[in-house]
């Protein structure tokens, strides 16, 4: 443990790097960093620093090295896995002044950007000449592409177009050393180890990204959505499942349950009928001569399905309130219970319809309200876990559901995150999907990028010593 006066030295130093208005390292500044949208645990780091530009997060990162500090990289803290808690205390980088658009190449379709851009502003620069950045995730008012990137992250349209990972193509990484590399190439199929491919999802655990080039899209001609409402669960996740069976892939097909509609109704009136039990919302994109069949072939497969209302949007207002919605309808919980858990874990689509009433059942048992809404596309569910904090063994209740309903996942095929990330949610039921000899490779990996274990530690890699949700605030590594 550093003594007061090494650490007094390690911030002034720093302030040598970065204007000292940058770095915080009293209780009331860097208390505000003890979280991410992962409620269920916090701690605090010993000292924040706000970058501006690679070089100084080069500095920092040598700086913290020497001293022998934990490095937590940070964006705009909307992770749901607790990847940016700093467990073990140390340096946070919170790359969020680091936010330009450096380039748009709309001939070579790509665009350059520091970590701390926005999602959704990356999408507003490129429209300008007539392109998107397809990863679309739900917190895209507000996640940075750093963090999408670390986690990669995915989105309604991802059952199309794909994740994060699909859409990266450089990217500058600051080493564990200080040390500057740049990975990957804007080149197609360029040669040697896929490098990007192994930072992408990496949680900051490998590097700290100081610069992305991503991939971007054509706009379609025409767009257009389906609103389909359904009585049961059931019968939507039975539609989902025969659409793609039949070889049709939409661009997006999300569903809203019936605990999210009457919520996301009281709060956005996007147009859900309250009275259905779930409503599927289906986007396809092309020439605008092909749509018109297309959509009569997802109409006659969910025709098939009992639905009590299938309409199409008929202006782009309508279509953008239905997103609205959609985008917005975790938030809108917010009216039902003090607080959710929102739940992130994947399924092979034909066991969508039986996942899906193990989650309710998992609800019954607990005495629990659970909302879904989720990329049904895909397989990747949110369930949405309802409940008041100030409960006496709420919390254990919640706990418990939501490791079952992830072992349902699990056992149905799946997988224990879609986009959301490991961090320290989920670091320990990575032992449900790796064997010993999986996982010490994957440790392999982290050792030769980060030898001495400063880069997030205590994240994405199971150690068995605690769980995640006992995971109280720490004193850090001064005393």
């Amino acid at each position: 443990m550093m003594t007061s006066m090494d650490r007094g030295a390690l911030v002034s130093r720093l302030e040598q790097v970065v204007d000292a208005s940058y770095v915080l390292h009293r209780p009331e500044d860097v208390v505000v960093y003890e979280q991410d949208a992962f409620l269920v645990a916090h701690a605090q780091p010993d000292v924040v620093v706000l970058p501006g530009s690679a070089r100084e997060v080069s500095e920092v990162v040598r700086l913290a090295r020497e001293a022998g500090v934990p490095i937590v990289a940070r964006g705009a803290g909307t992770g749901l896995n607790g990847g940016s808690v700093p467990v073990a205390g140390g340096l946070m980088l919170v790359l969020t002044r680091m936010n330009r658009v450096l380039t748009i190449d709309p001939r070579s379709r790509f665009a350059v950007v520091e970590p701390g851009v926005v999602n959704v502003d990356l999408t507003a620069a490129a429209a300008q000449h007539g392109l998107f950045y397809a990863p679309d995730p739900g917190s895209q008012g507000v996640s940075t592409i750093g963090g999408n990137v670390g986690n990669n992250a995915g989105g309604p349209h991802c059952l199309a177009y794909g994740v994060t990972g699909n859409h990266i193509l450089e990217m500058e990484v600051v080493m564990s050393s200080g040390e500057t590399v740049t990975l990957g190439s804007p080149a197609v199929d360029a040669p040697g180890y896929d490098l990007v491919g192994l930072l992408v999802g990496s949680e900051g655990t490998l590097g700290v990204i100081t610069r992305i080039t991503v991939r971007l899209l054509r706009r379609a001609e025409a767009v257009r959505t389906l609103l389909a409402v359904f009585e049961t669960i059931d019968d939507a996740s039975e539609t989902v499942s025969e659409i793609i069976a039949t070889g049709i892939v939409p661009t997006a097909m999300e569903m809203i349950d019936g605990v999210v509609i009457r919520a996301v109704e009281a709060a956005i009136h996007a147009g859900y009928p309250e009275d259905a039990g779930a409503v599927l919302l289906i986007e396809v994109e092309g020439h605008a001569d092909a749509l018109p069949r297309l959509m009569e072939r997802i109409e006659g497969v969910a025709g098939r399905h009992r639905p009590s209302l299938l309409r199409t949007a008929e202006s782009a207002q309508e279509r953008a309130l239905l997103w609205k919605g959609r985008k917005e309808g975790a938030g809108a919980l917010g009216r039902l219970a003090p607080a959710y858990y929102l739940h992130d874990g994947v399924v092979p689509r034909t066991m969508l319809p039986e996942v899906m009433r193990k989650v309710q059942a998992i609800a019954r048992a607990h005495g629990l309200v659970i909302g879904n809404l989720f990329h049904a596309g895909d397989g990747n569910l949110h369930p949405t876990i309802l409940f008041d904090p100030r409960e006496p063994g709420m919390m254990d209740r919640v706990v418990r559901a939501g490791e079952e309903i992830l072992r349902a996942c699990v056992e149905a095929g799946g997988s224990i995150t879609g986009e959301h990330g490991v961090g320290i949610e989920k670091r320990e039921y990575m032992r449900w999907l790796f064997t010993d000899v999986d996982l010490d490779a994957m440790r392999r990996v982290k050792n030769a990028f980060d030898p001495a274990g400063l880069l997030n530690p205590g994240k994405l890699l199971p150690d068995g010593t605690q769980s995640a949700y006992s995971i109280q605030p720490q004193a850090g590594v001064w005393s």
